[in-house]
């Protein structure tokens, strides 16, 4: 069964939804018609599912939105952060399987029937599935195209090493939910927090494959660097809360600025980019990068001692 824009009467016929698709969104309205067109064109082989979108203070209203796909429950959350505007959605969700996809992010045809048979084989299991880098033309990718080709969204190292999956391709049972929930804000990696949590509670995270969504990549160096930005503010918070000398996070930076020598064999021999060219700019953006994160780790230091506030990141930078 197709996803249908008159929820209220499978309902009513059907029952529950077999599935709620929760999308958090911040200022992407383009990205996101693009997402709903790609997850209201999903099919089941029993069943329905249900599409809630759940907007972070957007500058836009989602009102033409809200006319254009009727179906489709919009929410709105006001505290700052994905991981808020995931747990209103779930809140609102009438689902006990619960799918999370990005704004940003386009679902290939088969992922969410792909998500439900994974989750009925393990339903006290998280599940993680693939996510690529959409790329316009793979034979002349520009740096950030190859560099995110493969070093960005590496789920099945994610999972299988670091026990949790990005959320922006994610489904798991209302149960695990409610165990290691809810999301924290926007001061955390709130997908990893999350499947650390799973973990210590002995909840697994597994690798979908076949649950497959893509992610544009960024357009420029300055997008590129604004994302690890985030990463690094979240990753310092985090250093903080834990009591840990300001002497290690400047040993981190320090590695961070050569760790492009250790990993630039995974730029050259990377199966999802091909051609001397791709692998020559993804390497050079691969070095810039590394030097630039640790520059910025150290500014975050520099601040800290100087007892200067740290500002707050936007979720989707």
């Amino acid at each position: 069964m197709r996803w249908s824009a008159n929820p209220d009467q499978l309902l009513k016929t059907l029952g529950p939804p077999r599935a709620s698709v929760i999308i958090p969104h911040f200022n992407t309205p383009e990205l996101l018609v693009k997402c709903l067109q790609s997850v209201a064109a999903q099919t089941l082989d029993y069943g329905w599912f249900e599409i809630i979108v759940v907007d972070n203070g957007s500058r836009l209203p989602m009102r033409l939105l809200e006319a254009t796909w009727p179906g489709v429950r919009f929410l709105i959350e006001r505290q700052p952060g994905p991981g808020p505007a995931r747990n209103t959605g779930v809140r609102a969700a009438r689902a006990d399987i619960l799918a999370f996809v990005d704004a940003d992010v386009r679902v290939a045809p088969g992922w969410l029937k792909a998500g439900l048979k994974a989750v009925g084989r393990n339903p006290l299991a998280l599940f993680g599935g693939d996510v690529r880098i959409d790329v316009g033309d793979r034979k002349q990718m520009t740096d950030v195209e190859a560099f995110e080709s493969v070093f960005s969204f590496r789920q099945k190292n994610y999972i299988n090493k670091k026990h949790y999956s990005v959320t922006a391709n994610l489904i798991m049972t209302r149960t695990v939910f409610d165990r290691a929930g809810p999301f924290d804000g926007i001061d955390k990696p709130e997908d990893r927090a999350f499947g650390e949590r799973a973990h210590a509670m002995g909840i697994r995270t597994r690798y979908a494959p076949r649950m497959l969504a893509f992610h544009p990549a960024r357009t420029n160096m300055d997008d590129i660097r604004r994302k690890f930005g985030r990463v690094a503010h979240q990753a310092f918070t985090q250093h903080m809360e834990r009591g840990r000398p300001l002497i290690l996070w400047d040993l981190r930076a320090a590695a961070m600025a050569v760790s492009g020598l250790a990993h630039a064999p995974m730029m050259l021999f990377s199966r999802r980019v091909t051609g001397i060219g791709n692998r020559a700019r993804g390497l050079r953006l691969l070095m810039q990068l590394r030097w630039q994160r640790a520059l910025d780790m150290l500014d975050l230091s520099r601040k800290a001692r100087a007892g200067d506030q740290l500002a707050l990141v936007n979720w989707n930078s």
